[in-house]
């Protein structure tokens, strides 16, 4: 960065360290060009559905930090539940994983596409699952899923596949 660091030390007084950094200054009339947009994802609502704790973690953490709002489901039908009690489109994904007890991730889903409302049949439904073998995809599409990821669970990656489906907010 064609800077400099520099130091003045005195035996039993004490040492002074000094970085000197040059940048070039904004002025208001020629304003620093960004080429990344900002996209918020605040206050939308996501249903997640997993039984292992860290892995509930994981996700709870890269999705808030997105500001995204979450419900958590521990089963399938846990998950089933809550999307059924709650509102038209308050939910706007679901991220299911697919072995879960009381209730897997495949039959939660038939059963929230089978819901009498329109956003059961509309609303993406991610798989989110150890079973990434094309014999798993086809199950979880045939199910009623929207789309398949793998784990472990990558943060970047599951938002990007949520961004894939859901409108952003662009920010100024």
């Amino acid at each position: 960065m064609n800077g400099s660091v520099n130091f003045k030390s005195e035996k039993n007084i004490g040492t002074v360290f000094s970085v000197s950094l040059p940048f070039k200054l904004c002025h208001k009339d020629s304003p620093i060009e960004e080429n990344k947009k900002n996209i918020s994802h605040f206050g939308i609502k996501i249903l997640v559905a997993e039984d292992n704790a860290l892995n509930m973690e994981i996700a709870e953490f890269s999705l808030k930090r997105e500001g995204f709002l979450l419900e958590k489901a521990r089963n399938g039908k846990e998950a089933f539940e809550i999307f059924k009690n709650s509102k038209e489109d308050e939910f706007s994904a679901v991220i299911m994983d697919i072995m879960m007890p009381e209730m897997d991730g495949l039959e939660a889903t038939k059963k929230i596409r089978a819901l009498p409302r329109s956003d059961a049949k509309k609303v993406p439904v991610i798989a989110m699952t150890a079973n990434a073998f094309s014999d798993d995809r086809i199950k979880a599409f045939e199910a009623g899923m929207t789309d398949h990821l793998a784990k472990p669970i990558d943060s970047k990656t599951l938002v990007q596949m949520l961004e894939k489906y859901l409108p952003a907010k662009i920010q100024d």
